[in-house]
């Protein structure tokens, strides 16, 4: 089962570029929501995250908050070797 990705983040944001580059050469369909713009945006991730740093990242109810691979993998079964023949 696909699990839905929501990114907040700003432009100037180099964590977030890294999250979004991630997702993109791993075939990770995501949504994404500028909180340097979108004041609504801003305030529904703060009210879910207590932060005010992005990135922060919804990976189904899971969040990250910042540039986290390993948790990216992990919460969307990437990198799982094949079984050895």
């Amino acid at each position: 089962m696909e699990k839905t990705v929501t990114i907040y983040t700003t432009p100037t944001c180099h964590f977030c570029q890294m999250s979004k580059e991630f997702f993109k050469e791993n075939n990770v369909a995501y949504t994404e929501f500028n909180v340097a713009n979108d004041m609504e945006k801003r305030q529904e991730m703060i009210d879910k995250s207590g932060q005010m740093g992005v990135p922060v990242v919804f990976i189904g109810d899971d969040m990250i908050v910042g540039f986290d691979k390993n948790k990216f993998v992990e919460l969307l079964g990437l990198g799982e070797a094949p079984a050895a023949v």
